[in-house]
């Protein structure tokens, strides 16, 4: 047994301690390493993490020949959910992948957003290091291919598609199964569990394993399919985030690093920005590899909005490419019998103003819309939205303004990203949720009765006020096209 192991435990957290022991192969190493750990700091945990290693590598089965030669893969040990993963040893990655989310034969705003951002971030990849590619990615039925010259046009230099006509509406298995395929370039996935080590990806037009970066929209199936997706490419996820960007990142952390003290600059790292809990400060998510496991695609979901389409180049040249799977019969197997479409959506972007509504309303609901409503019909344009407090509050409305208490009127992360010239927001504390709905507005003037309330501190204007008695008068004066209401300044 090796009695002075080359890993001291004692320099380690638990957490960090396990990601060390998965690089770790020598039964001997771990013993000692065992050791230490009892003549150390003699955690309890610690010592149940090497005993778990060293119990697994004995269970291992032997490797066959065909493993053994093949040297593009190392197996180690991943998450406490995921028992064994195989990471690509010097894998190849290329290109920024965007899944473009259709409906009705139409591409949703949210994939020319993303489509824009990539083509953007890509044109400064560029620049900076060798000549890379934005992929557009279409499921669906016989529709999508006619997609494929938008999807160029917005930005891509690539559009894969797969169509079917099982295909027409988001279906959870076969879409995971064909945009995970898609990645890997129709290679077969290693499996520990069958010694499989994989194979190499058989697509014609590209050469690399799998994709540097990927982009879903944070949409309900967006979400649902950017979480499957990343997880069968073995990589992690980003969900809803509203800034992107990519630079070289300096690291000291030993899990990464592999060693205590040693800074690593890794390159080409996408840092993915999101809104933190505490509802005025921006996190900035990196999937960053560990030594000998490599997390590919960096990979995010984006919330709609956050960014503006490019103009359209319909005389882009481009290269589109079908993408051949055979799906399962078995990944059809929840029917979907009987569904109900949206004739129209309400989109509460591109407006000059835009009215929203909070649980202010919460005394009289039906007046409190109808107040708002009034104030939104004396401008030129404008549109009426609300927090998702009052979408989620099941208030007793009149049947005359219930139409306008509907969840795709919700404004904040997991609704619609407005920019307007003046947001007036009534009776909304200002949750992060809802500040990222609004935040990039021009000019924000808040009524709450609350002077301690969230939103304060972002808005431009605070008045202090009941909005039942604030907005009738902010009515009265747009309209009169004067300031008929007196107000006190403060310098709070």
């Amino acid at each position: 047994m090796a009695e002075n192991p080359d890993l001291d435990p004692s320099d380690y957290t638990v957490d960090e301690l396990e990601d060390e022991l998965a690089a770790i192969d020598d039964p001997d190493e771990l013993d000692a390493v065992l050791a230490a750990e009892q003549d150390g700091k003699d955690r309890k945990t610690a010592k149940e993490a090497i005993r778990d290693r060293i119990e697994k590598l004995e269970d291992r089965p032997e490797p066959d020949d065909r493993i053994e030669e093949d040297a593009s893969y190392e197996v180690e040990t991943q998450t406490r959910d995921k028992k064994h993963v195989r990471a690509l040893k010097g894998g190849e990655y290329e290109d920024m992948w965007v899944y473009c989310e259709t409906q009705a034969g139409e591409l949703l705003d949210v994939s020319k957003e993303m489509l824009g951002k990539a083509r953007e971030l890509m044109d400064d990849y560029n620049d900076e290091y060798e000549s890379e590619r934005v992929v557009g990615v279409l499921v669906g039925d016989g529709e999508v291919t006619d997609l494929t010259d938008e999807v160029l046009a917005y930005g891509a230099d690539v559009a894969i598609y797969h169509e079917d006509p099982r295909l027409e509406r988001f279906r959870h298995k076969p879409y995971t199964e064909i945009v995970s395929d898609m990645a890997r370039g129709g290679a077969d996935p290693p499996n520990w569990a069958t010694g499989n080590p994989g194979t190499e990806p058989t697509a014609e037009w590209r050469d690399y394993d799998k994709p540097r970066y990927f982009l879903f929209p944070a949409t309900n199936n967006g979400r649902d399919l950017s979480a499957q997706v990343q997880a069968e490419l073995d990589s992690g996820l980003a969900s809803d985030c509203s800034g992107l960007f990519i630079e070289e990142e300096l690291v000291s952390n030993p899990v990464k690093t592999g060693e205590p003290g040693e800074k690593v600059e890794f390159e080409r790292v996408l840092h993915m920005k999101r809104p933190d809990f505490s509802g005025f400060e921006y996190s900035t998510i990196l999937c960053l590899d560990n030594p000998g496991r490599e997390f590919h695609p960096q990979g995010c979901s984006v919330i709609p909005g956050s960014f503006d389409p490019i103009e359209p180049d319909y005389e882009k040249e481009g290269e589109v490419v079908e993408h051949d799977l055979h799906l399962e019969d078995d990944w059809f197997r929840v029917a979907v019998t009987d569904f109900d479409r949206l004739d129209e959506g309400v989109d509460l972007t591109g407006h000059e103003v835009v009215v929203a509504l909070g649980r202010g309303i919460g005394d009289d609901p039906t007046e409190g819309i109808e107040l708002g409503l009034d104030l939104v019909e004396t401008f030129d344009d404008a549109a009426f939205g609300l927090s998702r407090g009052v979408v989620t509050a099941s208030y007793d409305l009149d049947g005359h303004v219930a139409q306008y208490v509907t969840e795709e009127r919700q404004i904040g992360e997991t609704g619609q990203i407005v920019q307007p010239t003046l947001y007036i927001a009534a009776g909304i504390s200002g949750a992060v949720q809802h500040k990222v709905g609004m935040d990039e507005s021009d000019t924000i003037v808040a009524i709450n009765t609350d002077t301690d309330a969230r939103i304060r501190d972002f808005s431009d204007y605070f008045i202090e006020g009941d909005l039942f008695d604030v907005l009738p008068r902010l009515t009265e004066s747009v309209e009169a096209g004067e300031l008929t209401m007196k107000a006190e300044a403060s310098d709070d």
